[in-house]
């Protein structure tokens, strides 16, 4: 590991912790040289989960790429990034317990929908404008009657 202060490739460990439900370490590490620290985290390297579109094509999933999905979703909400984190890491768990290692885009989109009503319901409708194609003001009024007709009931 190079400092990304001075670029030296010797350094010590001073700290260790499991992070994210054990599936990450977070290391404090001193350079050798300039004494300055820095953290890393380590990730076990895993095979690559595919999301199938609905089209049929398959591509990576892309983790910063959902995340930022979501925080378009949530600009200017009172939101906190640990919970968007939280969203995207039951999605990737869920997609780690699947055996054949692909998960249709439906499949993720309502795990992520579900969460987001719990958490914002302004984010919710714009992830759900989205996620479900909301072609005209009539569908978005019919999302909202909904959502009304749950908080009420």
């Amino acid at each position: 590991m190079r400092c990304p202060y001075c670029g030296h490739g010797e350094d010590r460990v001073v700290d260790s912790r499991e992070v994210r439900e054990g599936r990450e370490v977070r290391r404090r590490r001193e350079c050798l040289v300039c004494q300055r620290r820095f953290t890393t985290y380590e990730r076990l390297e895993a095979v690559p989960s595919l999301v199938v579109k609905r089209d049929g094509r398959r591509e990576p999933f892309e983790r910063e790429k959902l995340l930022s999905g979501l925080l378009k979703a949530c600009q200017k909400r009172p939101v906190a990034r640990r919970d968007l984190e939280r969203i995207v890491e039951e999605v990737e768990s869920e997609m780690a317990r699947r055996e054949e290692r692909e998960m249709p885009a439906e499949a993720i989109g309502s795990i992520v929908i579900d969460r987001l009503r719990e958490l914002d319901q302004v984010a919710y409708v714009r992830f759900a404008s989205v996620y479900r194609r909301f072609e005209d003001v009539d569908q978005f009024m019919q999302e909202l009657k909904a959502l009304r007709e749950r908080r009420e009931g």
